[in-house]
């Protein structure tokens, strides 16, 4: 009988992050370590000035370590310039922000296909597959509505449906529940979990929400910029 192996999609080695301030070096992370195989679901918990969004900031490719290595999908993200990590997360990587990070003038609809755009796909094929997650997360009937008409927890599942329209290889999301009612934040919960299922995509989030916290696989826990905890 054969046994598949899980394939490693990140891999975070002896990471360090220190920055220049007025009263000298501060570290914000020193020596974490760790990897998350493909269709994980990992949280990242601690309280605020931990390094959490640094970390997730890291790892996405967005900012570079002062020490150690990130591998991303393969590649050596931390020793990569920024148009190669930029083309890296334009073709496998999402994201989801507590701020919905949604732009003002387009409507859900347009939010929704911009990223498939921005990668070549033509747009009216875009439009089309952007109207199918709008419709998988309930928002059928809000295609043309504005961030601006659109309540708090529509706002984040526009935002769902243009994390997971590029069929990501990993997403990661900021406190993606911070700025939501625990109702809301609960069915965002339940959707973010559903799609990530649904689409077999590695999630890696970062929270204070317990509830969101223990739905994933793994937990892993920082403490004033090291990892103390892993599970």
């Amino acid at each position: 009988m054969s046994m598949s192996l899980s394939r490693s999609v990140l891999n975070v080695m002896h990471l360090g992050k220190t920055v220049p301030t007025v009263d000298g070096p501060l570290t914000i992370l020193h020596d974490i370590c760790f990897s998350v195989d493909e269709g994980d679901s990992l949280a990242i918990v601690g309280a605020s000035g931990s390094g959490k969004s640094t970390l997730l900031g890291l790892m996405a490719g967005l900012d570079t370590p002062t020490v150690g290595q990130i591998w991303l999908l393969d590649k050596d993200i931390s020793g990569s310039d920024e148009n190669t990590r930029a083309a890296i997360r334009a073709h496998h990587v999402s994201f989801v922000f507590q701020s919905f990070q949604l732009i003002d003038h387009l409507n859900a609809l347009e939010n929704v296909q911009l990223p498939l755009e921005l990668v070549g796909m033509p747009r009216a094929e875009a439009a089309a597959k952007a109207q199918v997650w709008l419709e998988k997360v309930g928002l059928k009937d809000r295609l043309k509505h504005r961030p601006k008409t659109l309540s708090g927890g529509e706002q984040q599942r526009v935002a769902l449906a243009r994390a997971f329209v590029t069929e990501p290889d990993i997403l990661f999301a900021d406190e993606p529940t911070g700025s939501l009612d625990e109702q809301n934040g609960q069915k965002i919960i339940d959707l973010l979990f559903q799609l990530n299922q649904d689409m077999g995509s590695t999630l890696v989030l970062v929270t204070h929400d317990t509830a969101l916290a223990k739905r994933c696989k793994r937990q892993m826990v920082l403490n004033a910029g090291q990892l103390i905890l892993a599970t």
